[in-house]
């Protein structure tokens, strides 16, 4: 009896996780918005992950990156032993076997490579929140383009999910800088980005 009560105590936090909001829509124009930061809305943690058409599990292979940055920017495991190592490349493959899932010919794959970010962030009172995805890439420069996705009235933490693949990766390249946003409002009230971002 006490298991129900704790696992049904437990959905909503379960659910708050698993949430990840619409599809992102890609701005025309990036345009500055003013900074108003508050402490009820927070990054948690962000996951960076680079998918090439490299061969998996190939140690030199240095265009696959699995990243994960905690609260004070520090990546995670920064000098591995061993069997730190072989958990870190098995957890690699998996996130290369997931993010292939389903695609069949070369083609599939093909439009699957890129730039996967992931943010994970709270808000601790209900607002209406927009996740900005602002970045650069290679062949681009300094030109800013933009990925958001609104959600309605929310509190309680989420992962929104931005990708740079297939066309626009082959395009115009890797991701260089990025920043990304939490609006409400028309304000900017959380940020986290990239050493690179100016």
């Amino acid at each position: 009896m006490k298991l129900a009560i704790t696992i049904i105590g437990l959905l909503p936090v379960i659910s708050a996780f698993a949430r990840t909001g619409a599809e992102p829509r890609v701005l025309e124009r990036v345009v500055p918005l003013p900074m108003a930061l508050d402490r009820a809305f927070q990054f948690r943690k962000v996951k960076i992950y680079f998918l090439s058409d490299g061969t998996p599990g190939h140690s030199g292979n240095i265009d696959q990156s699995l990243q994960a940055v905690g609260k004070g920017g520090k990546l995670s495991g920064t000098a591995p032993s061993s069997k730190s190592t072989t958990v870190q490349e098995a957890s690699m493959q998996f996130e290369r076997q997931y993010r292939l899932f389903g695609a069949v010919t070369k083609l599939d794959q093909h439009q699957r490579f890129g730039n996967y970010f992931d943010f994970f962030w709270r808000t601790r009172r209900p607002a209406t929140v927009a996740v900005r995805f602002e970045y650069r890439q290679e062949k681009l420069h300094a030109h800013i383009q933009a990925q958001e996705v609104a959600y309605e009235n929310v509190r309680g933490s989420y992962k929104t999910e931005f990708k740079v693949v297939g066309d626009d990766y082959f395009d115009d390249g890797r991701v260089i800088a990025w920043r990304c946003l939490l609006v409400v409002d028309g304000q900017i009230v959380a940020e986290t980005k990239s050493y690179l971002w100016e």
